[in-house]
């Protein structure tokens, strides 16, 4: 017998050892049908923790090798995993899933609606604010992130309208965590192009700057343009608008802002260079938040925060509902939990809507297994 005759006998035997497995895992997901029909009659909760970890170290048991232990846990981690997943789906099914908190909305009623966004008078996040409320829209600014969260929580305001993500700098970490730390919801985005403009006193030039202020990412954004300038001394501020405002306060010819056209109309200081970010697709993502549990009908993407259990293969698992429930997962961001040293809250973006029932599958899922659930938009 030749080496290829070997190899096609061993294929073989593989095939046949094969098609025992299937029949074998589809005799068990018929019997975990079963079992899920007992847990929906008697209210039972799908997943059993301690009965898993029993089964793991019992299967574990069996093997005569450590390698062959350690696969046999990962193997049957997903069979448990997909047994899950059945059962999910059946009580979604049945309707012993539940109904999300969350009430479907045709339109956001913005008639007589207070919006509050975070910087001053000519900031990215006013543009914003004009760009999906309109114009007419009573709107008012405060300082940092958290007062605008603040401002919803003691119902001085109705929406915020906060930035999330900027293409070139990245995400806005702390408007993550204050999305949890908040009962606050995203119902909509809007999409703002970000041209940053050097700007002066009226009587200056690019000649007479000495100091350069505005937000740190504006002043990353336009490393390029501040590098030619090795003599200017840059300095971070709050927001680009207050950059804008302390020009025009401090009246000093060797001062400049950079900050958008609108601040330099707003504050009447005068442009000395546009287009000084390097990136000329830069855009910046900003949700509008309310603290009503609601949804516009026709959104198309959910928001979520969710923790995971401290333990090898369980941000793996949380994924898994995504692919099993045929959602396409559009982002995911991680974030140090506090006072939990090496642990992390994720941040996820998916396609779907809350009505539709793979979201609610995975949901339910993510909910039975994740540390912390928590479900902060659909938009």
């Amino acid at each position: 017998m030749n080496n290829n005759t070997d190899l096609n006998e061993l294929r073989n035997r593989l095939d046949d050892i094969d098609a025992r497995i299937v029949k074998l895992y589809e005799e068990r997901m018929d019997v975990c049908s079963e079992v899920a029909d007992y847990k929906i009659a008697n209210g039972k909760r799908v997943l059993d923790r301690e009965r898993e970890l029993s089964k793991l170290k019992s299967v574990k048991d069996m093997t005569h090798n450590e390698f062959n232990s350690k696969g046999i846990e990962e193997l049957f981690e997903q069979i448990m995993s997909m047994s899950r997943k059945l059962q999910y789906q059946k009580l979604t099914e049945q309707g012993a899933i539940g109904r999300l908190p969350f009430i479907a909305v045709d339109k956001l009623d913005t008639e007589g609606a207070r919006v509050v966004f975070q910087g001053a008078e000519g900031a990215y996040s006013q543009a914003a604010t004009e760009n999906y409320f309109g114009e007419d829209i009573s709107c008012f600014h405060v300082d940092t992130f958290r007062d605008a969260f603040m401002a919803l929580d003691e119902g001085s305001a109705d929406f915020a309208v906060l930035p999330i993500e900027n293409s070139t700098a990245g995400t806005v970490s702390q408007v993550y965590d204050l999305l949890v730390e908040f009962e606050s919801y995203i119902v909509g985005e809007t999409v703002i192009r970000i041209e940053h403009c050097l700007m002066g006193t009226a009587d200056s030039s690019l000649d007479d700057i000495t100091t350069v202020y505005s937000h740190p990412q504006s002043l990353m954004q336009s490393a390029r343009f501040l590098n030619d300038h090795p003599g200017w001394r840059q300095i971070s501020m709050q927001n680009n608008a207050f950059a804008a405002q302390k020009v025009r306060d401090d009246n000093d010819r060797t001062q400049a802002a950079i900050a958008s056209e609108r601040a330099a109309i707003a504050y009447g200081l005068k442009i000395l260079e546009k287009g000084v970010n390097q990136a000329e697709d830069n855009q910046t993502r900003f949700i509008i938040v309310c603290n009503q549990k609601i949804y516009i009908q026709d959104a198309r993407h959910v928001a979520l925060a969710l923790e995971v259990p401290h333990s090898s293969g369980s941000l793996y698992h949380m994924l898994s509902h995504f692919i099993y429930n045929d959602l396409n997962m559009t982002k995911i961001e991680s974030r140090p939990i506090e006072d939990r040293d090496w642990e992390y809250r994720f941040f996820i973006e998916l396609e779907g809507n809350l009505a539709e029932p793979a979201v609610k599958n995975a949901i339910r899922g993510l909910r039975e297994e994740a540390r912390m659930l928590k479900v902060i938009g659909c938009f």
